[in-house]
């Protein structure tokens, strides 16, 4: 591990987010002389962000608690066009009031994240693209792009080599995400873009066009592509993704997400997407045998605390130990609402699974049955035609549970 003088680069690096980076040494010097000012960008496509995004956002948040100035760069510009990288064809087109819907979905995320009260900002691309002249654009700045070199990037290759569209559209992209670098690094002296290493590619384009055009001498910082120890894509679970907005995802079920860690991620989920210091990480990641769910509930509390606030993270924490080891019933478990006429006459427990969000379709439901990990108020269902109905209400729900640690009441409305 690289020794930095800086206590930004030094903080994400003992903690394993860096990846790639340019010019580090200069890059350090800059941090380390105060104020650095960095950005990373996030296009509306969904109304929150999710787990996959949540190893940037700390990014962010490490910058400015190490005296520097983070950007949240929405995207409401290139949002109406969508990054192709890496994708096998092109993002549905969202109208404007679409994309409005999203930014303050997102915006809620980051402001639990960063304080925008202190020397952060958050900032709307739209502001500069939605008035860019297109001949002026193309002559100002399209000339300092090379097709060939443009045709050589790994995700327009991939889409090519796969004889799949790639539209003149979705080709403006990378142009214009590089523009952004020149107008953030002109507006507010924004030296450094962070991302995945997938962007790398991106941010290249973004220092070379600042540094041609603008004159200023940038950086790209990027952090690893994380996947669980297993293989498994960071954010993505049976149920969909896990999302950072309390709305589309409970405090609860992001609790639990966190609570199931494999073993062999705990230490590195503590350093990454906790601020526990070093020490107290150490001592939790050495914590063998059936210890180790100590240090995973931890993990859980103290990221649902970022995410949700301390108190919804311990109320998290209080309902998984009297549902696990009490057996009881909590008000604040995720709840659906079935009408009351339905569960009158009958509600199919394959439809009633995927209604709760405990299966993605009847077929998954089936399986998980097959599987004995299907209950009705604890009781284990064996039949793929079992019933959910108004007998099964019990002090107003229905305890829907799928294994051991996946719990929906049902309430008649």
């Amino acid at each position: 591990m690289t020794a930095f003088k800086s206590d930004f680069l030094q903080t994400l690096s003992e903690r394993g987010f860096i990846y790639q980076g340019s010019d580090m040494e200069a890059l350090d010097a800059t941090a380390k002389q105060g104020g650095l000012t960095g950005y990373i960008g996030y296009d509306a496509t969904a109304a929150s962000l999710h787990v996959g995004h949540l190893l940037q956002i700390m990014m962010l948040r490490w910058l400015q608690k190490t005296g520097g100035k983070p950007i949240a760069l929405m995207g409401g510009g290139t949002t109406r066009i969508g990054d192709p990288s890496f994708r096998d064809e092109a993002r549905p087109l969202l109208d404007d009031a679409g994309i409005a819907r999203n930014l303050a979905g997102i915006k809620g995320v980051f402001a639990k994240y960063l304080d925008f009260d202190g020397p952060a900002l958050m900032v709307n691309n739209a502001d500069w693209l939605d008035k860019l002249q297109y001949i002026d654009f193309l002559r100002d700045y399209g000339r300092h792009f090379s097709v060939n070199r443009m045709l050589a990037f790994e995700s327009v290759k991939q889409r090519l080599e796969r004889d799949q569209s790639l539209s003149f559209l979705e080709f403006n992209y990378m142009i214009l995400q590089a523009y952004d670098f020149v107008e953030l690094y002109r507006q507010y002296d924004c030296r450094l873009q962070m991302g995945g290493s997938d962007q790398w590619g991106n941010i290249l384009n973004g220092i070379d066009l600042t540094r041609r055009t603008a004159g200023g001498e940038v950086f790209a910082l990027t952090s690893p592509l994380l996947t669980t120890s297993s293989g498994a894509k960071m954010g993505k679970t049976a149920g969909g993704a896990v999302w950072l907005n309390a709305e589309m995802k409970s405090p609860y079920e992001f609790w639990q997400y966190w609570r199931n860690t494999e073993d062999g991620d705990v230490e590195r989920f503590l350093k990454l997407f906790t601020e526990l210091p070093m020490g107290e990480i150490a001592r939790l990641a050495a914590l063998g045998g059936a210890e180790i769910n100590e240090a995973k509930k931890v993990l859980a509390t103290e990221v649902t605390a970022l995410c949700h606030g301390r108190e919804t993270a311990e109320q998290a924490a209080e309902t998984a130990r009297t549902t696990f080891e009490e057996g009881a019933l909590s008000d604040n478990l995720p709840t659906v609402s079935l009408p009351a006429s339905e569960l009158a006459g009958g509600i199919g427990i394959l439809a009633a699974l995927v209604r709760a969000g405990l299966a993605a379709s009847n077929g998954e439901a089936r399986r998980h049955i097959q599987g004995g990990a299907v209950r009705i108020n604890d009781v284990p269902v064996a039949d793929d035609k079992a019933v959910l109905e108004t007998p099964h209400v019990n002090d107003g729900v229905i305890k829907l549970s799928l294994g051991k640690k996946r719990h929906i009441l049902v309430r008649p409305e």
